[in-house]
């Protein structure tokens, strides 16, 4: 029988983002995200309902993490959900559920804390993202070429 594990957030750092890294020099970065629902309470008026995610990032995006985000702003985590367990200093066992991120996409403006490091993400040409391809070092999107209207009569679909 198949399986998936697999979880997708958008929502807002709730303190800015913890970076460390391993003894094999692997940035780990923690990130607290909060999630808000509006519901029903019993006299029928809405109440948000607030859940926090802890996400770990790994390697080159943890360090992207730590570098651009800050408290407040609206991220987009995929990843998958894993549970770890320790024993504290007590002998106790103790267990944490967490999001594995495999991408993190930064949303939304520069809420709260973000672009932290504005001279750095000027001299990355503005693709504070880590994956490339994002918009020119203006930060406005690129133009559409003009096409024309006659243009549109060759498109299949």
């Amino acid at each position: 029988m198949a399986s998936l594990n697999r979880v997708q957030l958008i929502g807002n750092l709730g303190q800015d983002p913890e970076l460390r890294y391993t003894q094999n020099q692997t940035a780990v970065c923690t990130l607290s995200v909060a999630t808000t629902e509006n519901r029903l309470n019993a006299a029928g008026e809405r109440e948000p309902q607030t859940t926090w995610h802890r996400v770990v990032v790994w390697s080159k995006q943890a360090e992207n993490c730590n570098k651009y985000l800050g408290k407040g702003r609206q991220v987009y985590v995929d990843g998958r959900l894993q549970t770890r367990s320790w024993e504290d200093q007590n002998g106790n066992k103790r267990y944490t559920t967490e999001v594995v991120a495999q991408s993190v996409l930064f949303l939304g403006g520069n809420a709260g804390g973000a672009n932290r490091d504005q001279s750095n993400q000027q001299q990355n040409h503005g693709d504070p993202s880590g994956f490339g391809g994002g918009a020119p070092s203006g930060g406005a999107p690129a133009p559409m070429p003009n096409m024309g209207t006659d243009s549109l009569d060759d498109i299949p679909f």
